[in-house]
C-alpha cells in the first residue's frame, strides 16, 4: 500500500524491487544465525531469537513516525464483500495462496532436502538451500525492478510459473542430488515475481480497493506459506522420510498457479483498465 500511495512512474518495477529487500533479509538472517550458531552453539537459540526481536522493534518505531498517505478516503474503499463479489479478486486470492504455497514449501524444506540428498550439515544445508534460495528470489525481483518498463509482467509471470513446475519435477525426480538441490535452488527465481506482480495487477484493476483488498491478498499469501510446507512435511513424514516424495506431491501449487495465470491473462485481456505492464 505505501508504494502505491507513492507518485512513481512504473509500480510494478517498483514494488518487485522493495520485495526483493525481504530476500535479502532472508539470505542475511540465514548467514548471521549460521555464524551465531557456529560460535555459540545452536543451545544458544534463545539469545538469537532476543536479538533478531531488536528489529521489529525499531521498525515500531518507524511506523510510527512515518507519514503514511491513504489511497482512498476513508469509507469510499471498496469493502470485503464487494471485493469477493468481484471473479478477479478471487483469482488473484487463489494466485496469492498458490504462490506462498510454492515459494514457502520449497524454501523451508531446501534445507532438509540439502541435508538429506547431499549428507549435508545442518549449517551447509541452510546455505546451501534456503540462503540460495533467496538468493535466486532477490535477483529475480532486481531483474523486474531494473527493466520492469521493457518487461510484460503477465508473461514474465507465465515464465515463472513454468520454470517452477520444471523445479518441483527436478527436485522430486531427478536421480541425481545435485540436480535436485539445483531445482530447489532456481525455485526462488520462478517464484520471485508472483507475489508482487499479483499485488500490483490487482492495484491496477480495483484502484480503490484500499487496506481490505491488500489485507486479503497477504492473508491469501500466508495461508499457502502455512499449508505448503505442512502439506509437503505431512506427505514426506509418511513416505517414510522420503523428500522426494513430499516434493512430488508439492507440484500441485506450481501448477494450480500456472492454471490460476491462465485465468487470469484471460481475465486482463477483457479488462481495458489493467496495464500492460
Amino acid at each position: 500500500p505505501i508504494i502505491e500511495a507513492c507518485p512513481f512512474e512504473n509500480k510494478e518495477a517498483t514494488m518487485s524491487l522493495l520485495h526483493s529487500f525481504y530476500c535479502w533479509g532472508a539470505v542475511g538472517t540465514i548467514l548471521i544465525s549460521s555464524l551465531f550458531f557456529l560460535i555459540f552453539g545452536i543451545d544458544n537459540w534463545k539469545w538469537l531469537a532476543v536479538i533478531w526481536a531488536i528489529i521489529p522493534a525499531v521498525n515500531t518505531y518507524n511506523f510510527m513516525i512515518c507519514p503514511i498517505e491513504h489511497l482512498v478516503d476513508n469509507g469510499s474503499g471498496m469493502g470485503i464483500k464487494n471485493l469477493f463479489s468481484k471473479p478477479f479478486f478471487w483469482i488473484a486470492i487463489c494466485l496469492m495462496i498458490c504462490s506462498g504455497a510454492s515459494e514457502l514449501a520449497m524454501a523451508q524444506w531446501a534445507s532438509a532436502y540439502a541435508e538429506a540428498a547431499l549428507g549435508l550439515s545442518k549449517a551447509l544445508g541452510d546455505l546451501a538451500g534456503p540462503c540460495m534460495f533467496a538468493v535466486t528470489m532477490g535477483i529475480s525481483r532486481i531483474i523486474f525492478g531494473k527493466y520492469g518498463e521493457q518487461l510484460d509482467l503477465m508473461k514474465f509471470m507465465s515464465g515463472s510459473g513454468i520454470l517452477c513446475v520444471v523445479c518441483y519435477l527436478l527436485a522430486a525426480l531427478s536421480s541425481s542430488p545435485i540436480i535436485g538441490l539445483i531445482g530447489c535452488i532456481a525455485c526462488g527465481f520462478s517464484v520471485g515475481i508472483m507475489w508482487p506482480g499479483t499485488i500490483s495487477i490487482s492495484s491496477k484493476t480495483f484502484p480503490t480497493g484500499g487496506t481490505a483488498m491488500f489485507s486479503l491478498l497477504a492473508m491469501a499469501g500466508d495461508l499457502g506459506g502455512s499449508i505448503g510446507p505442512g502439506i509437503v512435511g505431512r506427505i514426506t513424514q509418511n513416505a517414510g522420510n522420503n523428500i522426494r516424495i513430499g516434493m512430488g506431491f508439492g507440484l500441485i501449487f506450481p501448477v494450480i498457479l500456472l492454471f490460476m495465470l491462465f485465468l487470469l491473462y484471460r481475465k486482463k485481456s477483457t479488462q481495458p483498465q489493467i496495464s500492460k505492464h
